[in-house]
């Protein structure tokens, strides 16, 4: 169970890990979600359409002009957190239909305990793995998947490979959109292997991240958006552009380049992602 401690701090034992849910001091009825130190996810209850943490409003942004606005959208996420993207999808596409997969039931019920989200009976909130999720899935039952999956701020390996891509590429809509939140840090072998890996399946993609982390100079997060159709990539560059912490996107001939000629992954070889560097998780206490 969890239990309220120094200015409503809350902690739990999960199923994954040690869980702690952080007031926002800057910002009242906001919360860090954190997993063994781990940033996992910031929800504003007050302003679902807040989002504090950069490689999130680069999702969103996706989200955003994977359609017109406010079309309701059928959505799958993958990893779950606090349900930052649930909500805000909830907030900006009345009627959407969304199924989130969280493999972590303990985690699950904390937050649906102490931050509750609103009751819809469109949002369908699973404890499953990932994987196992897309397995039992019809084909082209979503229009959008958002995979930000970690175990121990590692993607698992099982969601890394051709194998699951295809799997991803199977349960999207012939013109839905595939968007995954890639870690990684310098030499950046991980995200060039997913970029190569994804678009055997699904071609069509650009990845949007810092410059520095796109040039491999420090770890952090780029988002890929992978689709069977173009995407959105002027007004992608625009939003990352005009962000808060302004991002690139690459697509076309940069990101073959980024590529590089990089190894698609197979589940026989699959292998968790790049693990952060020691020490670079902090949050005000």
């Amino acid at each position: 169970m969890g239990r309220r401690r120094d200015s409503d701090r809350v902690t739990a034992d999960v199923d994954t890990g040690r869980a702690e849910l952080v007031p926002d001091a800057d910002r009242p009825g906001s919360w860090t979600l954190l997993l063994d130190g781990a940033p996992q996810s910031h929800v504003d209850l007050d302003d679902p359409s807040h989002l504090e943490f950069e490689y999130v409003r680069r999702l969103a942004a996706a989200l955003d002009l994977v359609a017109p606005a406010g079309t309701p959208l059928r959505v799958l996420h993958l990893g779950g957190g606090a349900l930052t993207l649930p909500r805000y999808v909830q907030a900006t596409r009345p009627g959407s239909t969304q199924r989130v997969s969280e493999v972590d039931g303990a985690l699950v019920e904390l937050v649906r305990r102490e931050l509750p989200w609103p009751s819809d009976p469109r949002l369908k909130v699973r404890v499953a793995d990932a994987r196992a999720t897309l397995t039992s899935s019809r084909d082209g039952a979503y229009d959008v998947i958002v995979a930000d999956v970690f175990a121990g701020a590692r993607t698992p390996a099982h969601l890394t490979s051709v194998e699951y891509a295809a799997e991803v590429a199977r349960v999207l809509a012939p013109g839905g959109s595939y968007l995954a939140n890639v870690a990684d840090g310098p030499p950046l072998r991980h995200a060039r292997a997913q970029v190569a890996t994804v678009r055997t399946v699904l071609p069509r993609a650009c990845l949007v991240g810092d410059a520095a982390v796109l040039r491999g100079r420090r770890y952090g997060n780029l988002v890929l958006v992978a689709s069977r159709v173009e995407p959105p990539v002027p007004e992608l560059t625009r939003r990352a552009a005009g962000d808060w912490f302004p991002g690139r996107v690459l697509a076309g001939a940069e990101l073959d380049r980024f590529t590089g000629g990089a190894a698609v992954v197979h589940d026989a070889d699959a292998v968790d992602s790049t693990p952060p560097p020691p020490g670079i998780f902090s949050v005000k206490r």
